[in-house]
């Protein structure tokens, strides 16, 4: 199996990580201080993952959007291990769209194209919303 992140410890609760593609990022496990912890990083890399994948299919339905953010916000659970328990994403689109489509195009993010979506509704309760702007 290829390696796809080496993560060295820095000090204390703070780990380097080189990515397979190249990128270093800093992640901590307490403090804060210079990195994310791991649970933030879930949370971005779900918010990524669909945004990646809801722009593609925009393009692909050739939707006229000038802009596209997310918000993702959680609950964990009280005991460990602490996993995400309740997740919701707020998107907001600008531009000259068809709301229909653009749920379309979550609707699939959701269900098919983001495996982190998939990973993480396995212990989470998942929701969105969007707003037009």
């Amino acid at each position: 199996m290829d390696t796809t992140a080496h993560i060295a410890h820095v000090a204390g609760a703070k780990f380097d990580v080189d990515t397979a593609s190249g990128h270093t990022v800093r992640v901590e496990g307490h403090d804060k201080e210079t990195g994310p912890s791991p649970m933030e990083l879930t949370l971005v890399a779900l918010g990524t993952c669909s945004a990646v994948t809801v722009v593609d299919f925009l393009h692909k339905m050739r939707q006229e959007f000038t802009s596209l953010t997310v918000d993702v916000s959680g609950e964990r659970a009280e005991d460990s291990p602490r996993v995400w328990t309740k997740i919701h994403m707020s998107y907001e689109v600008g531009g000259d769209v068809d709301p229909r489509r653009v749920e379309r195009a979550i609707e699939l993010t959701e269900t098919k194209y983001c495996s982190v979506w998939t990973i993480l509704s396995k212990t989470a309760e998942m929701s969105h919303t969007v707003e037009f702007v």
